[in-house]
């Protein structure tokens, strides 16, 4: 299997998502690639255990894709080897009447992973810089006091945003939360395939929305909010990392090992050692135990 690191597929400099590939070629079988993912999540699952002990960091994950870029299978099969109580998935729909009651930020700051655990977004708080930005209409919704109008939400409102966005991550990567922003990037034939699936197969009908195909008209719309939405907020303490998605076995593989990579390098994350006290007690209370 070809050997990769995660500055193969880190952003480091402004992109443009039509040169960024989708699909990668790892020259492996599917069963290598998928024995590959199964041994590297156990690892991960090793060193958010060890996290749990250390309590200094959290780790933050977020996915981002069009529509069928395989969000849901992908935190299925990443963090399956995971004690359930050492990890968090977040899907974010469309805003509550009490999320819009509050500042956009506000329904992804409460959700924020504690100390020793990993929380997974599953679509982050860049759907307020993509789908509203298509959508401009949506932030009518949320009431805010300078936007009467889509009239008004302009090149200004939405460089406030991004600096909003890159000020929040900016301050939870500053109190120990450790961030990666993975974009499922999918061809747009894949996604016609996979919803052409939905449609054949009776058992996947229930996943096809024909919010989908209006969508998916808007496709260059996105991909376009997507560019920008990279290029301003990949920062060193948030990177985004270009995820090949067309074939969803690799791209699974590709954010596990990127994760587990830049975990690794973590050499302070380790457990506590017991006090001396305790070490140098600790034949007297093996021997209490045995024998009651």
């Amino acid at each position: 299997m070809k050997q990769i690191t995660e500055s193969d597929f880190k952003v480091t400099s402004k992109i443009d998502i039509k040169n960024l590939p989708t699909s990668f070629d790892l020259s492996a079988t599917e069963d290598e690639v998928k024995d590959a993912l199964k041994k590297t999540r156990k690892k991960l699952a090793e060193i958010q255990n060890t996290m749990y002990a250390h309590d200094k960091y959290a780790v933050l994950i977020g996915i981002q894709g069009m529509d069928t870029a395989g969000k849901d299978s992908m935190i299925r099969e990443v963090f399956k080897s995971f004690n359930v109580r050492g990890v968090e998935v977040h899907s974010f729909k469309v805003p509550t009447d009490l999320e819009l009651s509050h500042d956009y930020l506000w329904r992804h700051y409460i959700a924020l992973p504690q100390r020793g655990k990993f929380g997974v977004f599953n679509r982050t708080h860049y759907e307020n810089v993509l789908v509203t930005r298509v959508h401009p209409n949506y932030i009518l919704s949320e009431s805010l006091p300078d936007v009467n109008s889509v009239e008004d939400i302009n090149d200004a409102f939405w460089d406030k945003r991004f600096e909003q966005i890159n000020n929040f991550e900016k301050h939870i990567a500053e109190n120990g939360t450790i961030i990666f922003k993975f974009f499922l990037n999918l061809s747009k034939d894949e996604q016609k395939y996979r919803l052409l699936r939905r449609l054949r197969k009776q058992e996947k009908n229930w996943k096809f929305s024909a919010g989908d195909l209006k969508e998916r008209k808007l496709w260059d719309e996105y991909q376009e909010c997507y560019e920008d939405a990279i290029n301003r907020t990949s920062k060193d303490h948030a990177p985004w990392y270009n995820i090949p998605a067309d074939d969803k076995p690799t791209a699974r593989y590709l954010v596990a090992k990127i994760m587990y990579d830049v975990l690794s390098q973590y050499t302070d994350i380790k457990e506590p050692e017991l006090d001396e006290d305790t070490k140098a007690n600790l034949h007297l209370y093996r021997a209490q135990l045995e024998s009651e």
